[in-house]
């Protein structure tokens, strides 16, 4: 039994001394290199997870490939509808430019309407402006489908009164400019 019992006293001293000496082991070490094994440690994580990524989009592309190798069907009909979106696409294309085109024409035929009317009026021997302008308001008393709207000046009041003019230095009150004097300086 006393065998047991140092056998026992004398495990525990053992294991006491390896845990101090790996304890100053590893603490020496953190305390020098610490900072270096962190940041070893987060970029080998980074690194890590950017290799990752890469390797299951390229297993993916593989899988891609490997399929549309299998089954060709499946690359034609997505090739027919894409052609057949762009084929769609290009009509809608097609059918706003036939729109902007017929606009175009219907405004050139206003402003030739509006010239042969200016034209007519100047022959009769009237103003061609104020007459070309009449009609149209006559015509269309809605919103009118020319861009061209004419501005009427409304009274204001104006911002001072007739008689200022800042030219003349009067009417300023304290903010008046007055020139230096002549002469030399008096300077010592």
């Amino acid at each position: 039994m006393e065998r047991e019992g140092e056998q026992l006293s004398a495990r525990p001293a053992l294991e006491t001394e390896g845990l101090r000496f790996l304890h100053v082991t590893v603490g020496s070490l953190l305390a020098s290199y610490g900072w270096y094994i962190l940041f070893s440690c987060i970029l080998l994580y980074v690194v890590f997870q950017k290799l990752s990524a890469r390797l299951r989009a390229l297993r993916q592309r593989q899988l891609d490939q490997a399929e549309a190798a299998v089954e060709p069907d499946v690359v034609v009909k997505r090739q027919e509808a894409l052609a057949a979106a762009r084929l769609r696409m290009q009509e809608e294309l097609n059918a706003q430019v036939e729109k902007h085109k017929e606009k175009l024409r219907q405004l050139e035929e206003e402003k030739r309407r509006q010239k042969i009317e200016m034209w007519d009026s100047m022959q009769e021997g009237k103003s061609y402006k104020r007459n070309a302008r009449k009609p149209q308001e006559e015509e269309s008393p809605g919103p009118s489908t020319s861009s061209v709207v004419p501005k009427r000046k409304s009274d204001k009041k104006p911002l001072r009164g007739g008689g200022y003019n800042p030219l003349t230095g009067e009417g300023g009150g304290t903010c008046s400019w007055r020139p230096g004097r002549r002469g030399p300086s008096s300077g010592g």
